[in-house]
């Protein structure tokens, strides 16, 4: 009697929710509120959908689902933001630069 086993969906893909408009409003209204953001396309995995990471020139990061690698170039260039594959480039120094920032502010809770 195997009581750990649990049944994986077809194909081993995580089973979330797609990109919402939510979603995409708030990826856009981000880009329209900050300076010199780029985009970072984080591939799916075993437990997350794709994801698109944008990440402002000071380091300020926020981070959505997005339906497939595609449509999230197609967002970038629709909104003129760089965009790149997170695996080949990996992540700016900035974006760690600011989490840092973030943990050490005294009203961190």
């Amino acid at each position: 009697m195997a009581l750990f086993r649990r049944r994986k969906p077809s194909g081993g893909a995580p089973t979330g929710r797609p990109a919402s408009r939510a979603d995409l409003d708030h990826l856009e209204d981000f880009v329209r509120s900050r300076r010199g953001v780029e985009a970072f396309i984080e591939p799916q995995t075993t437990v997350t959908e794709t994801t698109v990471i944008l990440i402002a020139d000071d380091g300020e990061w926020t981070r959505r689902r997005i339906d497939s690698p595609e449509n999230a170039r197609r967002f970038a260039h629709r909104l003129a933001v760089p965009i790149y594959d997170v695996r080949l480039v990996g992540y700016p120094q900035r974006m760690r630069d600011f989490n840092e920032r973030r943990k050490r502010r005294p009203d961190r809770y």
